[in-house]
């Protein structure tokens, strides 16, 4: 495409490079893996359900599901009114492109860069909606399983029914954090219609935060004890 220059080009491989990789590397090699928040997360919820089983009453436990999917279905509504006002800005180019103009190191984007620029975003954002939603589901299917575990002494029956509604959490929570990872990647695409320097430099800092979070954060130690 003619209206990127070599910098964007080179920006765009970064941002791709960033988000797959990292994802790949996190999801999908064993040794950072099971070092990290999200490892230790679903050994909790393995022990919640198997809490779970020992309580006569289990409204305390509904209740967490429930909050599990408030918190979900805020950021996939906040989703919708992103691709709202994305879908807004590329119907009036013109006037987007205008008012990043007016900022501090930009310039006046060619109308071609600026739609890229902008279904960029609307993908990453159509992507948040999805794995989102996808994750409430899968959260509304854990309570189901949850409610299918029998009243009583735990039996082999009960257990099995406690390991598969941790199975389907840990699974939703997965998608939840796909989908917020989406958002990270998509604040820091936000930044490519400033600058192509600007969006690899938002992408290193993107990339720096969600390890150390997952990581080396307080939170990771306290986790796995």
């Amino acid at each position: 495409m003619r209206s990127l220059g070599a910098l964007d080009w080179l920006a765009l491989g970064v941002f791709v490079l960033s988000w797959l990789g990292y994802a790949w590397a996190v999801d999908r090699l064993p040794v950072l893996r099971r070092r990290s928040v999200i490892a230790a997360m679903n050994e909790h919820r393995h022990r919640w359900m198997r809490a779970m089983l020992q309580r006569e009453n289990r409204i305390m436990d509904t209740q967490i599901i429930g909050n599990l999917m408030n918190s979900t279905s805020f950021l996939a509504n906040t989703a919708i009114f992103i691709l709202g006002g994305l879908v807004a800005m590329m119907a009036a180019p013109e006037l987007g492109a205008r008012v990043f103009a007016m900022l501090p190191f930009t310039t006046t984007p060619d109308p071609a860069a600026w739609e890229l620029k902008v279904s960029l975003l609307l993908f990453i954002f159509v992507r948040a909606f999805f794995e989102l939603t996808w994750a409430l589901r899968q959260f509304n299917y854990c309570s189901i399983v949850m409610g299918g575990v029998p009243p009583g002494p735990p039996d082999a029956a009960a257990e099995f029914q406690a390991n598969m509604a941790a199975e389907v959490a840990n699974r939703a929570a997965r998608h939840f954090n796909t989908g917020l990872r989406a958002y990270y990647f998509g604040l820091a695409a936000l930044a490519w219609i400033l600058h192509p320097l600007a969006l690899v430099l938002a992408c290193l800092v993107v990339v720096w935060e969600l390890y150390r979070r997952e990581f080396r954060s307080e939170v990771r130690k306290a986790l796995q004890g």
